[in-house]
């Protein structure tokens, strides 16, 4: 029976994911191939770097990781990287951990997310007061701002399910992730032998798919829905995988989307925590 995954496997399957995600043309996002947003891939990298540690702590609750992962982040870059992706990746860490290959990563994540307690909604209050994401708004109730005395994590992402992505990825034991983003990515990892172009896939399968809420937070739900029309538009770009021709022309929406000011940033994040998924279970399969 194969272990749970050391802290050294964890720390190294979010890098990888991490930097991955980077080396891949992603129209919209900061890549190795544009910077974008006021940000570099440098910003990224520092951000990695500083969460891998505290992303992969046995030692550490899912509320714990997420705010000691951002704060150091933060003084790493002195802005917000990688909320989203701490966000993700804290439970898949801890989910690879405490299970084995016999159990299965999604079943331990489904009872970890089910668990999450007041203590995490804390922590994961506080880390995100600490970054500030953009269009983050008020809301009645689960309001980050007020702290809810006695709401569990999975309590307040069940409020916040409908209108954020993340939310509902806890509600969902990250069916985004399961059921949709790794099988694009098994597909497209099968269609090229280039894995860059294979992330650039995923990207726009994902981009096409599901409304962005980064960008409809910040820009409204219009603007979310004309991205996700726009890369429906040019899905011969990007079918059954991305290809050395066709990025001249995912470069060009790349440039369009960065021009208005448009950063699908929850749908790098799923990249990202795709990436660290696949990149677990394989270290489980080894």
């Amino acid at each position: 029976m194969r272990k749970p995954l050391p802290p050294n496997e964890i720390k190294a399957a979010f890098l990888a994911a991490c930097r991955a995600e980077l080396d891949a043309l992603k129209p919209g996002n900061v890549h190795r191939h544009s910077a974008g947003h006021g940000m570099e891939v440098a910003h990224f990298e520092r951000a990695a770097a500083a969460a891998a540690g505290p992303i992969a702590d046995p030692t550490l609750s899912v509320g714990q990781r997420i705010l000691r992962a951002t704060e150091m982040s933060v003084a790493a870059t002195g802005l917000n990287a990688n909320l989203g992706i701490v966000l993700l990746a804290a439970p898949l860490a801890k989910a690879a951990s405490e299970t084995t290959i016999d159990v299965g990563l999604r079943r331990r994540l489904g009872q970890i997310l089910s668990e999450l307690d007041e203590r995490d909604a804390e922590d994961a209050f506080a880390a995100i007061r600490l970054a500030n994401p953009a269009g983050l708004g008020n809301v009645k109730e689960g309001d980050i701002r007020e702290n809810p005395e006695r709401m569990t994590l999975i309590a307040a992402m069940h409020l916040a399910a409908e209108r954020d992505r993340i939310a509902n990825a806890y509600v969902t034991t990250y069916s985004d992730v399961f059921d949709f983003a790794l099988p694009v990515l098994r597909d497209a990892r099968a269609a090229t032998a280039d894995p860059n172009l294979a992330v650039t896939t995923l990207h726009m399968a994902l981009l096409a798919e599901f409304l962005d809420t980064h960008i409809s937070r910040k820009h409204g739900t219009q603007a979310g829905e004309d991205v996700r029309q726009e890369a429906r538009g040019i899905i011969s770009s990007w079918t059954s995988a991305a290809t050395a021709k066709s990025l001249s022309q995912l470069a060009e929406f790349d440039m369009k989307l960065k021009e208005r000011g448009l950063n699908p940033g929850t749908t790098a994040d799923f990249v990202v925590a795709t990436l660290f998924a696949e990149g677990l279970v394989e270290r489980k399969h080894s």
